[in-house]
This record gives structure tokens, sequence and C-alpha cells, in this order.
């Protein structure tokens, strides 16, 4: 896919993700739909750390070191080991998005990259840095939905009203 097109999509994201996180009362951010799933907070704090050590970090590394080891990441224990659930919500949601606007300067800096460049990742073998973008973008979508399908079963749990004339989830 053309690339201008999806760094373009991302920084759009960066609207999506603000107006998805504002006028959250405390008892929304930390609210789960299950147990297991992630409440807003984590969420947050998850597209926050992703953003840095993640995408970009690895978009960055394809780019410049494609034959060298990547540094590991654990997203899903960045959870329970960074405390996801104690962070300051108004705090990550700005980090995250001050982040956003770091990545989207960092990728309109680039001058000719290689994004036909290989990284062989232990887990889904070769990847380009054009793949790295793509599902930097493809991540941002994932999460957009799990958001609003967060909010969606919010709102379903702590309304006394039927929700079926609004359209099936």
């Amino acid at each position: 896919m053309n690339q201008t097109f999806i760094i373009k999509k991302l920084e759009a994201n960066s609207e999506t993700f603000k107006s998805l996180f504002i006028c959250l009362t405390k008892e929304e951010y930390l609210w789960k739909p299950q147990p297991e799933k992630w409440c807003l907070l984590e969420i947050a704090c998850h597209l926050y750390d992703e953003e840095r050590e993640d995408f970009r970090a690895r978009l960055k590394h394809t780019l410049e070191n494609p034959d060298t080891k990547m540094p590991s990441i654990d997203p899903a224990g960045w959870v329970t080991s960074r405390k996801y659930i104690e962070q300051d919500f108004e705090k990550r949601v700005s980090d995250f998005l001050e982040e956003r606007n770091n990545s989207i300067s960092w990728l309109n800096s680039l001058r000719q990259p290689k994004w036909e460049n290989v990284y062989n990742h232990p887990k889904f073998g070769l990847f380009t840095a054009g793949m790295f973008l793509d599902n930097w973008l493809a991540h941002d979508y994932l999460h957009i939905r799990q958001i609003t399908a967060t909010k969606y079963a919010y709102l379903k749990s702590h309304s006394k009203e039927r929700m079926d004339y609004a359209g099936t989830w």
C-alpha cells in the first residue's frame, strides 16, 4: 500500500483516539466488560508503549539495521509489570498523543526510506519495513474497535433502557 496514505491515516487517527478518550469518568475508564479484558486505561497505556517501543522502534530498526536482532518486547506482560491499572489516565492519553505526533514527524522526515528492507522476525518470518508500517495502521484500527466495543458494553451494562433500536452490535 502507499506509504504516504498510511502515514496520513496514522496522523488522522490521533484525532480519532483523542475523541474516543475525552470526557470519561474514572468509573468509565476503569470499567472492564469482563475481568480478563482491558479497561480503557490499560488500552491507553498499551497504545503509549506500543507507539514508542514497538511500531516506531521496530520500523526504524528494519529501515536502519534489518540484519541485527531487535530488542524483545512484552506487550501483554507490560499490563501487569508496568502496572497499567495504576497509571494516570489523562497523562497516559496525552503521552500517547505526543508520541504519535513524534512518530508522524519522524515518518514525514524520512527521505527515500527502504520500505523493502526485510527483517526476519522470529515469530512472523520475513517482514518488510512496509509491512511494519501497514501493521501499525491495522493496530490502530483494532484498538479503535476495542475502545468502541468497550464503550458500547459500558453503556449497555449501565443503561436501564433497551438498546435494540440502535441496531445490533
